[in-house]
């Protein structure tokens, strides 16, 4: 099941309160940044750059498909 947030004023913009239940999953705190993406299936919160994540990610499929390149250039 979902939790609702409400929407509320900070000065002349509005905000969202997060708990703290879903800050400690979100791994954040106060002056972190959260990125939005819009996804098929609506908008995603994120602590992490989408951009950042996919190269990451080919760094990761890089890495793992040169394994043993790696390991003999570390040598």
């Amino acid at each position: 099941m979902g939790t609702t947030l409400k929407l509320t004023a900070v000065g002349n913009s509005v905000g969202l309160i997060l708990p703290k239940e879903l800050l400690a999953k979100l791994r954040v705190d106060k002056g972190d940044s959260l990125y939005v993406v819009e996804t098929a299936s609506g908008v995603e919160l994120s602590p992490y750059e989408p951009e950042f994540a996919a190269q990451f990610e080919a760094a990761e499929n890089i890495m793992r498909e040169n394994r043993d390149v790696l390991k003999k250039l570390a040598e």
